[in-house]
């Protein structure tokens, strides 16, 4: 996965096409969704004490699309920096630093969305004889054989966070990534997005999946498409040590005044070219905040340095 996603040729890094090109995130959804951020920005600025400067970090970036679309609407003591393995898009304006590592000493937001669940991560099966095996990938292919016995550090994490039998995802790559991105953060907020799952439900035969040009395909680990899992986000969450509210998007976006909403008939007879307007904006609100689309993600918020967590969000 780890291959597939980010070494030579991999899907991440290839120079020819970006991440928009084969799925849609809430990012590449809306500028609704980019509006909906700057006003968290804002929330978070304000509890902040409005520093000299403000610290906007995206981790897992894509090609900077929400940090090209929030920067003009950003004063300019906002420090705007997209973490990317990929190299700097020759489009992205400037006022926007392009870096392979999350810095460190961060006063204001890490935002990562749809970033934990590319993380790579070892899914495991049981055997005939009821061990777990870790599950071996022809990258090729496709095609999948058991390997060798998961190992203690997998157990360990299999029997707080994954007890159910069958097909399991390791997800604590995932914790670790989390907890070393949430460290840098000296005081602020940082957030996570992603689709994922809590250890009532997790998903008895996995959720590993491949994305090519909008479609699901067989994910196979040579490059030519997205390899990606669910989060454990229950995990992940706790991970960090820091206080932090779970809810999702759709919950989030309402929050951050995107709900959805039609717009008043009446402005259809005063304005008809204000109520089309109006009324597309409506269709995207509905998108994001959609229960079974992208409004079912997670939005995980961790609050660092700051009394006021809870009224940052919701």
């Amino acid at each position: 996965m780890r291959t597939g996603l980010y070494g030579p040729g991999g899907f991440f890094v290839r120079p020819d096409q970006g991440p928009a090109d084969h799925f849609r995130t809430s990012v590449h959804a809306s500028p609704l969704f980019a509006g909906a951020v700057l006003r968290l920005i804002e929330r978070i600025d304000a509890a902040l004490g409005r520093p000299r400067v403000f610290d906007l970090v995206d981790v897992g970036a894509g090609r900077g699309e929400l940090l090209a679309a929030l920067r003009p609407l950003l004063p300019e003591r906002v420090r705007l920096t997209a973490v990317e393995v990929a190299p700097r898009p020759p489009e992205l304006p400037g006022g926007i630093t392009w870096a392979r590592e999350v810095p460190d000493g961060i006063v204001g937001l890490l935002i990562a969305t749809e970033w934990l669940d590319n993380v790579p991560l070892d899914v495991a099966e049981q055997d005939d004889d009821g061990r777990l095996r870790k599950v071996l990938v022809d990258p090729a292919t496709g095609a999948e054989s058991l390997g060798g016995l998961v190992d203690p550090a997998d157990e360990f994490w299999l029997r707080r966070w994954w007890p159910r039998t069958g097909r399991v995802e390791i997800g604590w790559p995932r914790d670790a990534a989390w907890a070393d991105a949430v460290g840098q953060v000296r005081r602020g907020c940082a957030l996570a997005i992603d689709y994922g799952h809590r250890r009532d439900d997790r998903p008895p035969f996995g959720t590993l999946t491949g994305f090519r040009g909008g479609r699901p395909v067989t994910p196979v680990p040579d490059g030519s498409c997205d390899v990606t899992a669910h989060v454990a986000i229950d995990a992940v969450a706790v991970a960090t040590g820091t206080p932090y509210v779970l809810v999702r998007q759709r919950e989030a976006l309402k929050a951050l005044g995107v709900d959805g909403g039609r717009p008043p008939l009446d402005l259809a007879r005063s304005d008809p070219g204000g109520y089309v307007r109006a009324l597309a904006a409506a269709g995207a609100e509905a998108e994001l905040i959609e229960a079974a689309g992208l409004g079912g993600h997670w939005w995980l918020l961790h609050s660092v340095g700051l009394d006021e967590r809870g009224s940052i969000l919701l």
